[in-house]
């Protein structure tokens, strides 16, 4: 009887096996996917940090230095028509505008008489530093501009500009303010005017002047 009785043990015991060991296999596994679940959690968490920290692209832009460079020039042409003024007797608080035509010479708008206008326009087109000033401002200002009020709207309000990421180089060496020119540039051929438009892009470059502001 005895060895029966362990017989039947032997074969009860080997007949539940199968069944129980999936039940152990649920338990390790439920016990591994927690551990590994903890362990993965901290990486995720560090992903989403390490993408939250990577520089903006006012980090990469030195726009103190752009406006300086562009004030430069600005100055210059305003104090240029200042004395244009003086020099004959017109009145300093004439309005003018200034934009450069299709064949490069430079276009005097004002309401002065047309002989004056006229003379005026004709002297700054002969004076070549006036000409390289405004021809300088006439694509960097529009750039710093463009730069400048993404920049401003990115800080109030948290909005990107794409327009603006992709004139801007992850290398800092190639952000230069002629850097950003040349791409600007090379964007406004490219990107379709509603795009530009809703960007802040400016079709075309006027210079205005009052010497009284």
């Amino acid at each position: 009887m005895s060895l029966l009785t362990s017989l039947a043990r032997a074969s009860a015991g080997f007949l539940q096996g199968p069944e129980a060991r999936p039940e152990s296999q649920k338990a390790s596994q439920s016990a591994a996917a927690k551990t590994s679940a903890s362990q993965q959690a901290p990486q995720e968490d560090g992903v989403t940090l390490r993408g939250g920290e990577r520089p903006a692209a006012s980090s990469k832009l030195a726009v103190r230095q752009y406006k300086s460079d562009v004030g430069q020039d600005a100055a210059f042409v305003r104090e240029t028509l200042r004395h244009k003024l003086a020099e004959y007797n017109l009145n300093p608080g004439t309005r003018l505008a200034i934009e450069k035509t299709d064949g490069g010479s430079l276009a005097l708008s004002a309401r002065l008489p047309e002989p004056s206008r006229q003379q005026v326009e004709q002297d700054l087109n002969n004076n070549k530093p006036f000409k390289e000033a405004f021809g300088r401002l006439s694509v960097n200002e529009p750039t710093l501009g463009f730069v400048d009020n993404a920049l401003k709207l990115n800080k109030a309000y948290g909005v990107n500009n794409s327009l603006l990421d992709t004139i801007v180089s992850e290398n800092q060496q190639f952000n230069g303010l002629q850097d950003l020119v040349h791409r600007y540039d090379t964007m406004r051929r490219t990107a379709g005017s509603d795009q530009l438009e809703a960007a802040g892009d400016r079709p075309s470059y006027a210079f205005g002047f009052n010497t009284r502001a």
